[in-house]
């Protein structure tokens, strides 16, 4: 289907990477590019060991990020990194992001500045 024919199918969203623990997880690693320890990443985005391990196997098995298993003081340590390719891939999805929020205030009527700065009252 083109573009103009189903303007609002997203099909550029990555499932992978749209999931919200998957998306604190890269949103974590792209801030830290020399990687992150896994406590740390797990303190970051709220999850436990197993959902983390969990998530951090898929974002693996796509490609997203490396994880390294060492030991530092004779006590076993991971440290998660995103990939050269992985950084790449969430900068492009970031860009797809931000004008999946252009269009959507723009079918509201909204100038995308003026949306992002109004506060909705809790």
């Amino acid at each position: 289907m083109a573009k103009t024919e189903a303007p609002f199918a997203f099909e550029g969203l990555d499932r992978v990477m749209h999931e919200k623990a998957r998306l604190g997880v890269l949103s974590s690693l792209i801030a830290h590019p020399k990687g992150l320890a896994f406590g740390d990443l797990k303190a970051l985005c709220g999850l436990t060991d197993g959902n983390l391990s969990r998530h951090l196997q898929v974002l693996q098995e796509a490609g997203l990020v490396e994880i390294n298993k060492s030991f530092a003081s004779n006590r076993p340590q991971t440290t998660i990194k995103m990939t050269k390719s992985g950084r790449k891939r969430f900068l492009e999805y970031l860009a797809l992001l931000e004008q999946v929020v252009r269009d959507a205030a723009t079918t509201a009527g909204e100038d995308f500045g003026a949306a992002r700065l109004k506060v909705v009252p809790g």
